[in-house]
């Protein structure tokens, strides 16, 4: 053989070795070796919704289909975008509920159907004791296609059943509730070649009235490449083995958005409905609905609390005295919080040293003491959780009894029920705590009204350590007799603003918004103020507002008007376009010292704590309602005396307010009527 000869012959086995790799190295798979979950495909359609109602059944929930074929379809490309072959080894997973079926009538489970000759190129049917899988042969074109029958197959009664069909070359098997397998062996193998182009999907069909499913359906699964049995059976519940269920049969059947509670979809159930007094919601009782006998709405239950799903709103009537709580001495701030699995709780930042602030647990539908703390002035409390531990940082005023002046931070010990110590931090003069998130990281800031008579010191940032389990210091803020932290998130901003209440001569100063950039907050605003002691951040509907409580307008050696505490107090609005808040609303105040805003039913209220008018602690404290156009309107007058802070709860028996008093040992919870 000739050189030349030889070079050839190598020339053209490397080239077709080179070609061979190439087609190797870029060959894939028709589509995905995993569970390609139909029934989601197909409630993913943008018209499938309005044809599918769920129904929950012996405490499962499945579709019942529609009978609108061309609805419950979806195209065949959207499980095989690599190529259009349908896998040559395969398992399909079938969980179906079927009532009675009248002898020689079939149904549709599902096919695949070319859109153009409207032939079944594959598919499953079942009739009263028969399951039949049919599949088109390129091969055998004169024929109109293979029907493989599983004969003794009773579905037809009304319970869940799942099937597991797996195919390999000649050999087919079909699984029922984890059952032994009924084997078959076929005439000629399943095609290796059976093209999916320009076909379409339907469930529970064969794209025509005639046939169509008329039970429910809850998974619909192909599984290429393998026998899925393997990976569902044995199984403790046969009838519900799972591959791949809808998401939407798995959660509740409702979405909440702002306008409320609506179903996902049409919605059934054959589960009685618990009529009369509020009953548990575990576990055990997920998808139950309770009728509230007060006539107040229909509830599901999702595993931990009741949610509305029809629900008459509450209109705010008028409020009542509930309970008139003795404290051990004057409270300067007051924190209402709930713990799960606990409960509801009050904590009272008390003036007294001795004995200290006390904590209160709602017990019968009361607050009773709950357990003392040793405090020194305290003057607010603020709840808070890291992960699943659950912290209370306390305010305080004074120094302690060797003279250091520090505050602390408690931690709940789940075992006995009671918060311990856990950190002590150096503050000045503390009057408020405030904690936040941001990206993961844990945050508090204190606000330190003055070292000695200097009020214009540092107000710190303190961020969580993971590893020491400590906060430690992470940015200090000049501040000027600092009262108050707000901490609140607009988008992906996050700000901080303080109310300075007086820096040394005046207390008509600028309280400044901090905006979080990168790893610090900067100045973002500043507003002019007098004597602020409270910020309340919140929003109604696509509106974002600040409301800033202004206690009393005070100069030194300045000549004021007569009464320096009936000033108004601002209602900030977020202006989106210009990029800072501006002037909403000025509304008259008594010294206002705090702002609470609430909700109930479709309705936004404010309460402000008003605490002297210059003559008297014994002035009303006001609950305004949002108006829209006209802002905010005075609702309700509520006497108090010296009122310091108000706090909104709820609990499975209502709604309540509750202010704490800072010039008389008496705190008090108001009951909101509805009508």
């Amino acid at each position: 053989m000739s050189a030349l000869l030889l070079v050839c012959l190598w020339l053209v086995i490397c080239g077709h070795q080179t070609g061979l790799s190439t087609r190797l190295a870029s060959w894939a798979p028709c589509t995905d070796l995993r569970p390609l979950d139909m029934l989601s495909e197909m409630t993913n359609s943008s018209n499938a919704s309005s044809h599918l109602r769920m129904v929950q059944s012996q405490g499962s929930r499945g579709f019942h289909l529609s009978t609108s074929p061309h609805a419950l379809s979806f195209p065949s490309s959207r499980l095989f975008h690599n190529c259009p072959l349908f896998p040559e080894e395969f398992s399909l997973v079938l969980t179906v509920k079927i009532p009675s079926i009248p002898p020689k009538k079939n149904e549709y489970l599902f096919t695949v159907v070319t859109e153009k000759s409207k032939h079944v190129l594959l598919g499953m049917r079942y009739s009263e004791n028969k399951v039949h899988f049919l599949f088109w042969s390129p091969k055998h074109t004169n024929e109109w296609q293979t029907k493989v029958t599983f004969r003794g197959i009773s579905l037809a009664d009304n319970q869940w059943h799942t099937l597991i069909l797996a195919v390999s070359g000649l050999s087919v098997s079909l699984t029922v509730d984890c059952s032994v397998p009924l084997d078959l062996v076929l005439d000629k193998p399943f095609p290796s070649s059976l093209n999916t182009s320009g076909s379409h999907i339907y469930v529970g069909s064969r794209k025509r009235q005639k046939g169509f499913f008329t039970g429910l359906i809850r998974q619909l699964v192909l599984l290429p490449g393998s026998d899925a049995t393997s990976r569902i059976c044995p199984n403790s519940k046969p009838r519900l083995a799972e591959l791949s269920i809808p998401g939407v049969l798995k959660e509740l059947p409702i979405k909440i958005d702002d306008s409320g509670a609506h179903l996902k979809y049409s919605y059934e159930t054959d589960m009685k409905v618990t009529l009369g007094p509020q009953p548990p919601c575990t576990d055990t009782d997920m998808s139950k609905f309770w009728m509230d006998t007060s006539l107040k709405g229909l509830f599901l239950c999702n595993g931990v609390k009741w949610i509305p799903v029809l629900e008459r709103k509450e209109k705010l009537d008028y409020v009542e005295d509930y309970q008139n709580l003795a404290t051990i001495s004057e409270t300067m701030g007051l924190e209402i919080f709930l713990i799960p699995d606990v409960g509801h709780f009050a904590v009272m930042a008390n003036k007294n040293t001795q004995p200290g602030s006390v904590l209160y647990r709602w017990t019968d539908e009361k607050f009773v003491v709950h357990q003392y703390f040793t405090t020194y002035q305290a003057q607010t409390w603020k709840y808070f959780t890291i992960g699943k531990r659950i912290f209370l940082a306390l305010a305080n005023f004074e120094r302690n009894d060797d003279g250091t002046e520090h505050s602390v931070i408690y931690k709940w010990n789940p075992v006995k029920l009671k918060f311990l110590p856990y950190q002590k931090i150096r503050t000045y003069s503390a009057r408020d705590w405030e904690a936040f998130h941001i990206d993961g990281e844990n945050f508090l800031a204190v606000a330190n009204h003055r070292e000695g008579n200097n009020h214009n010191i540092n107000s710190v940032i303190y961020k969580w350590n993971s590893s020491s389990g400590l906060f430690e210091v992470n940015q200090t803020i000049p501040t000027s007799g600092a009262y108050d932290w707000e901490f609140f998130s607009i988008g992906p901003y996050n700000f901080l603003v303080v109310a300075n209440t007086f820096n040394g001569t005046s207390t008509n100063i600028q309280s400044t918004i901090y905006i979080r950039l990168g790893n610090s907050f900067r100045p973002f605003q500043s507003m002019m103020t007098f004597g602020a002691s409270d910020w309340e951040f919140f929003r109604i509907q696509d509106r974002f507002f600040l409301a800033v409580a202004n206690s009393h307008s005070y100069d030194i050696g300045t000549q004021g008007p007569k009464n320096l505490y009936v000033i108004n107090s601002t209602i900030y609005e977020l202006n989106i376009t210009g990029q800072q808040f501006e002037k909403f609303q000025d509304i008259l105040t008594l010294s206002a010292v705090d702002w609470e805003f609430f909700t109930l039913g479709e309705d936004y209220f404010l309460v402000v704590a008003n605490s002297f008018d210059g003559s008297s602690f014994s002035v009303n404290s006001v609950i305004y309602r949002w108006q829209g156009y006209e802002g905010f309107v005075a609702a309700h007058y509520l006497p108090t005396y010296g009122c310091r802070d108000w706090e909104a709860f709820s609990t499975d028996t209502g709604s309540y307010i509750m202010y704490s008093s800072a010039k008389e040992p008496v705190s008090k919870v108001l009951k909101l009527r509805t009508r």
